[in-house]
């Protein structure tokens, strides 16, 4: 009886076992138990790597920046994680873009104050009716080529950089998209021509732009904050400034955007830090060349001229660029001697009896 009781109750045990195997076979989707599909459920992965014990220090490599082996020619998309990318985005969207913003709207308040204040400067002895040249056709068309690229490519910046805050709530994200991409298709475009211009600029204002004790005795005085007469020659300390700022900034822009523009040779973490310094250099140009526009348009009477014709009026060159004017004065005056003792009378073809 009790030898009875113990063979079912065995039986009943191996029965459960045989159940339980099928079950876990099926399960698993293997008759060995040892499969790598159990092993894991375990807790293991198949193929004898690291398993789950050793997962934080597999996604800490990731997290890291540690490269994997890609198939593609780009190297660089072998790095599933790069941690850098959240530090230059909290830059970029913090400091920069707040900062940034600030620096903007404190030049636009400066040079409304400026205004208040100043008023437009007029030239004091009035217009003289005579002109002298002050710029060349050369410095004109590399003056304006480089303006406008520079305005182009500022405005573009602008909506990329502060659009997405400042756009989308009014225009909504489908309008500013075509915004964005019509903004970086002309950055694309029109930034290699700005460094064509850049270096032209370069090399035909450096002849003017040099400084000296003029120069010095200018911004003591306050240079264009003073209301007295200040001495200067065809470009004030202000304006050799502005000419250095120009072209050390536009280096700058322009190596940055390459670098922007080509991003597959540098690495990942140079392009971030070059979008941040190509960010910065461009708010700062932009603030200091609102001010540029301004003195150069409604700031000053007579300054545009210079710009669109070619020439100055005679009391608007005494009265900003003395020392510059009265050089070409002198010389006009001493080309007019030489005529004169040439036989040339104005009005008079070479060659005919003088009346």
């Amino acid at each position: 009886m009790i030898l009875s009781r113990l063979w079912r109750g065995l039986a009943g045990l191996a029965l459960v076992l045989v159940v339980a195997w099928a079950a876990a076979a099926a399960w698993t989707g293997a008759l060995d138990l040892d499969h790598g599909a159990w092993a894991q459920n375990q807790g293991t992965v198949p193929g004898n790597v690291h398993g789950t014990s050793n997962d934080a220090d597999f996604w800490r490599q990731i997290r890291r920046g540690m490269p994997g082996k890609v198939s593609i020619p780009n190297p660089q998309a072998g790095v599933l994680v790069q941690s850098q990318g959240d530090n230059w985005r909290a830059i970029r969207n913090g400091p920069v873009l707040f900062y940034g913003g600030i620096l903007l709207l404190a030049s636009l308040a400066a040079i409304a104050l400026f205004f208040l204040i100043r008023g437009r400067i007029r030239i004091e002895g009035g217009r003289s009716g005579r002109t002298i040249p002050r710029f060349s056709l050369t410095e004109r068309i590399i003056h304006w080529f480089v303006a406008c690229t520079f305005i182009l490519l500022g405005i573009t910046g602008l909506f990329l950089l502060f659009g997405k805050h400042l756009l989308v709530p009014i225009i909504g994200k489908a309008a500013f998209g075509v915004i964005a991409n019509a903004s970086l298709q002309c950055h694309n475009l029109f930034g290699p021509l700005f460094i064509v211009g850049i270096v032209a600029m370069f090399l035909v204002y450096l002849r003017d732009n040099g400084f000296n004790m003029v120069d010095v005795r200018w911004a003591l005085k306050g240079g264009v904050l003073n209301s007295g007469h200040t001495s200067s020659e065809k470009n004030n300390a202000g304006e050799k400034i502005w000419f250095w700022m120009a072209v050390l900034g536009g280096l700058s822009l322009s190596v940055s955007g390459l670098m922007m523009e080509f991003p597959w040779w540098p690495t990942l973490e140079l392009l971030q830090w070059a979008n941040i310094a190509h960010v910065v250099v461009a708010l700062g140009l932009i603030a200091v060349a609102f001010g540029h526009i301004y003195i150069g348009t409604l700031g000053v009477e007579g300054a545009l001229e210079g710009m669109t014709k070619g020439e100055v009026d005679v009391n608007w060159g005494l009265e900003h660029h003395d020392l510059w004017a009265e050089e070409v004065l002198a010389e006009i005056e001493a080309s007019r001697t030489k005529r004169r003792s040439d036989g040339y009378v104005p009005g008079v073809q070479q060659g005919s009896p003088a009346e």
